[in-house]
């Protein structure tokens, strides 16, 4: 391999690692679906209302609500709808010679993909001041998968991330009004990212730009809570999760490390007196700002270069959620709910990363099987917007003096995302 054409590879290695971590992280990471319950709702109160042991994973002080030991175990399938549209692609000769090389069509409607996210959590008071908890849960779970004959390759190829968090937690109620909560969490995720560098890229053209299979890590964070009880109809819930820097290796000691978002929500529940409804509603604060560049690293050395640093541009998100319950009678309880959902991402945009401000339809409903059962179902559809994308992967030769260098870019793509998906949830909870 000539010194010119390792140089073309780093490069491209450089653009395209961003492209398939930072997958994870905009769409992907905050899968919000710990619960049946809260997908029918669009998690509005979800930090407070406690209808369920799924609340510990929001706020661990809300285990302090429950009186006798509560099981909920499910699983929440997260399928996304990934468009492309109006994408042109130009490789090397065709920034050289546009005439004789026009941009090739690069849209593409079958990127998405289908994941599962199951859940368990117990949560056992000891006394009426003190409770514990522990349960399993995925935090992110995505997949974007773009055919081997996707003309614009280096910017599309497979994401594959998931991930699974155990949690340790404990409550303490003070008084009447108010309880407070705490816990650890341990979260493992594994990761498959793939990237091969598109036959229109001079020199290069069918090479592997990146080939991370099943990376893996643990990483390790901790939740803290509390709950402020006006009466039994009306309550307020508010938790800080950290999220640590995570760090990932696979086979071949290629490491990657990315800072996760710290996470603030605030929910309040109020039941109307004398009906059968109840209002409750979350805000809810996700820290992307400290999303400032992902580290790779190969630890035994590579002719393509040992490190690689790409800074970013991440603003901080925030969730907006307002939802309703109907409690008809003692068998079924109604749910409805509406969230918006900023984007994480602000200037820079990819087709890989296809994030976007989303609006959240929700549904769902409780059929109480007996006094101490019952099965929970939700469903949400997830609307997000168009969003225009302009990459480029940079030429480390350019030279605006000397024409031999070549082109400004190896190759540009210009397109049009939008992302929409669908959660469907399943849950069945139990008292003793």
């Amino acid at each position: 391999m000539t010194n010119k054409t390792r140089l073309f590879k780093k490069s491209l290695l450089a653009v395209t690692i961003t492209l398939a971590s930072s997958q994870a992280m905009a769409a992907g990471f905050q899968l919000n679906a710990q619960s049946a319950t809260g997908i029918g709702r669009a998690f509005a109160g979800d930090a407070v209302i406690a209808d369920n042991a799924s609340v510990m994973a929001r706020n661990p002080a809300a285990m302090a609500l429950f009186d006798e030991t509560a099981f909920s175990i499910g699983f929440e399938s997260i399928t996304s709808l990934i468009e492309v549209k109006d994408a042109k692609y130009c490789g090397t000769t065709c920034q050289v010679v546009p005439g004789l090389s026009p941009p090739k069509d690069a849209s593409d409607d079958d990127i998405g993909g289908t994941s599962i996210a199951p859940n368990i959590h117990l949560i056992v008071p000891i006394n009426e001041q003190f409770a514990w908890g522990v349960n399993a849960y995925s935090n992110f779970g995505t997949k974007t998968e773009f055919s081997d004959s996707y003309s614009a390759s280096e910017y599309g190829g497979v994401t594959d991330v998931k991930s699974f968090n155990i949690g340790l937690a404990g409550s303490y109620r003070v008084n009447d009004q108010w309880s407070f909560g705490a816990g650890l969490d341990l979260i493992y995720a594994q990761g498959t990212m793939k990237r091969v560098a598109s036959n229109d890229v001079a020199n290069i053209g069918g090479m592997d730009l990146i080939n991370v299979d099943k990376a893996d890590g643990i990483a390790v964070g901790f939740n803290l809570g509390t709950v402020y009880e006006l009466d039994q109809n009306n309550r307020f819930g508010a938790a800080y999760h950290y999220s640590p820097k995570f760090t990932a290796e696979d086979d071949k000691k290629q490491e990657i490390t990315l800072p996760l978002p710290d996470i603030f929500e605030f929910s309040g529940y109020h039941k109307i007196e004398d009906t059968k409804f109840a209002v409750h509603y979350s805000v809810q604060w996700i820290g992307w700002g400290s999303f400032d560049q992902i580290d790779f690293r190969n630890l035994e050395g590579s002719p393509l270069g040992s490190s690689y640093d790409k800074l970013y541009e991440w603003q901080d998100g925030w969730h907006y959620a307002i939802g309703g319950t109907y409690y008809l009678n003692d068998t079924w309880t109604l749910r409805t709910g509406y969230m918006y959902d900023t984007s994480a991402q602000d200037s820079l945009t990819s087709v890989s990363v296809p994030d976007s401000d989303r609006q959240w339809f929700s549904a769902g409903f409780t059929y109480h099987i007996n006094k101490k059962s019952n099965i929970d179902f939700g469903f949400t559809y997830l609307l997000g917007a168009d969003v225009s994308v302009e990459e480029s992967t940079g030429n480390p030769f350019y030279d605006p003096n000397n024409p031999l260098a070549g082109p400004k870019n190896l190759s540009t793509l210009s397109a049009t995302t939008h992302a929409d998906a669908i959660l469907v949830g399943l849950q069945y909870s139990r008292t003793f």
